[in-house]
């Protein structure tokens, strides 16, 4: 049985913040990183906001700076031979970052992958099949070696570049898993991908999907749940932590792991916004931060956090959080700001777009949108009219043959859904 290390009340979990956030702030001074940028603070004053707040928020551009041959000795605090493994950052853009664990975060990280786990209620009567890209990005293993703990069935699939996705709806149907895990745009595509097959997924032993790595909207999680029969759980984590938070049994949004990351929701002032009102995310690592510091780190997403609505469950203590969407993300188009979840919600509006992509480019002095479309009906003039009405552009629409766009997927940690050619 896994101790889950639940906390027993609101208490419990400002008692331990308040211990650990002392340790986080000692264990970064250790850094040479830190010890250049950390002003000079009352340690025994960290609970006090405006203390607090005088540490710099740390972002992904400021690790970027250190070169990586020099990554570990300007920003870690224990030596190599301490390293268990590494865990690829998992942006889009931008040089991606390698982050090494030690064996003590790593008992911390399992742990919280467990909690996920036990949130959508999955036991040892269950066998997942995991679909999350398996390699240096640590998510899908990390999934599977927390279900193996807990004595759930595995099938280490990967995403499509790992094991082709025909052969994955082959393994659906033979080894009867009942959960799926992986990106929600994955999900789609093996949905769609079923349907041109002949194959109806919503008959499937499937009967939860476990999604992550990429915002969910209301469209995309009905769209999933239609196309497998089946309930979706959002959870969000980051590289620079683990899971930090998921929804769980009652869907009441995402139960946040509180006691293992201090969460701040800062407006574009970097002071706290209220109780429910969206900010950017700033997470402290408070126990898994013995080989890599990250104090006040900027995830580049826009949240709100909730007081717990209490509950019976042992995860009820927790706050709330609703993950709006990332920071970054959208096109500028003749002056006009369209956002990439907005765009995707757009499009998937419309039951007749199975997929798509969209593309920027310059053609002489105007920007042009260009959507690429698979339609279960044609449709292009529509789905023109849709977006002049919606964004007020007009794009140009290509439709392209079923399947055309599943094969860029494959060979892509993420969907190359949105792409600007503008240079």
């Amino acid at each position: 049985m896994s101790d889950f290390r639940w906390p027993r009340s609101q208490k419990d979990i400002e008692r331990i913040q308040s211990e650990r956030k002392r340790i986080a702030v000692e264990r970064a001074l250790q850094s040479p990183f830190w010890k250049r940028r950390m002003p000079t603070i009352d340690l025994m004053r960290l609970d006090d906001p405006e203390v607090w707040r005088r540490i710099p928020v740390l972002t992904k551009e400021d690790l970027r700076q250190i070169p990586p041959e020099r990554f570990h000795d300007e920003f870690c605090i224990q030596p190599r031979t301490r390293v268990v493994e590494y865990w690829r950052s998992g942006g889009a853009t931008g040089r991606p970052l390698f982050y090494p664990r030690s064996a003590e975060d790593m008992q911390t990280n399992l742990m919280a992958f467990e909690r996920a786990w036990a949130l959508i209620g999955a036991t040892a009567e269950d066998c997942a099949h995991i679909s999350f890209p398996l390699g240096v990005h640590p998510v899908a293993h990390l999934y599977a070696r927390a279900a193996i703990n807990l004595g759930i069935g595995t099938v280490w699939c990967g995403a499509g570049s790992n094991t082709p996705s025909e052969t994955q709806l082959e393994l659906i149907e033979q080894l009867k898993p009942t959960l799926w895990l992986g990106m929600a745009s994955y999900g789609l595509h093996l949905a769609n991908l079923a349907e041109v097959k002949g194959i109806d997924l919503s008959r499937s032993t499937v009967k939860k999907l476990l999604v992550a790595a990429e915002p969910l909207s209301p469209v995309k999680r009905e769209k999933l749940e239609r196309a497998w029969g089946a309930e979706v759980f959002d959870h969000f984590g980051m590289t620079e932590a683990a899971i930090v938070s998921g929804e769980a049994l009652g869907h009441h949004g995402l139960h946040a792991f509180t006691d293992l990351w201090y969460l701040e929701v800062l407006d574009e002032r970097g002071d706290p916004v209220a109780d429910g009102e969206i900010g950017s995310l700033v997470v402290t690592a408070l126990w898994s931060n013995s080989m890599t510091p990250f104090l006040r780190w900027s995830s580049g997403d826009l949240v709100s956090l909730s007081p717990s609505g209490g509950g019976e469950h042992p995860w009820s203590v927790f706050p709330v959080m609703r993950h709006a969407r990332r920071t970054v993300g959208f096109f500028k188009v003749r002056g006009v700001n369209i956002n990439h979840a907005d765009l995707e919600d757009a499009m998937f509006r419309d039951p007749a777009v199975v997929d798509f992509r969209a593309e920027v480019y310059n053609e002489g002095a105007n920007d042009v949108l260009h959507l690429h479309v698979e339609t279960r009906t044609g449709a292009a003039e529509r789905i023109a009219e849709m977006m002049r009405r919606t964004f007020q552009v007009t794009p140009e629409v290509t439709l392209l043959a079923r399947g055309s766009i599943a094969k860029d997927f494959e060979a892509n940690v993420k969907a190359p859904r949105f792409v600007d050619k503008r240079g």
